[in-house]
C-alpha cells in the first residue's frame, strides 16, 4: 500500500494512509532484514524496505501491513 511519510511540528514522524483515511504517530521503530518496521500508535505494523531521511520527508513510500 503506498503510504505518505511526514514529521509534524513535534518532530515526531507521521504516517498517512489515504486508502483508510488514517493519520497516525509512529510510537516505534524496528529494524530488520527486510527493511524496517514501523510501529503505528493504533496498533498497525507497516513494514518498509527503506525509510526516507527526515530532511527528505513528506514522501510517499510503499509499505506492507504486517498487523
Amino acid at each position: 500500500m503506498k503510504v505518505m511519510l511526514r514529521m509534524n511540528d513535534a518532530g515526531t514522524l507521521v504516517v498517512y494512509v489515504a486508502k483508510k483515511d488514517l493519520e497516525e504517530e509512529v510510537v516505534k521503530q524496528t529494524d530488520t532484514d527486510a527493511g524496517k518496521i514501523l510501529t503505528l500508535a493504533n496498533g498497525w505494523e507497516l513494514e518498509f524496505r527503506e525509510v526516507p531521511k527526515p530532511e527528505n520527508l513528506p514522501q510517499t513510500v510503499e509499505a506492507k501491513r504486517l498487523a
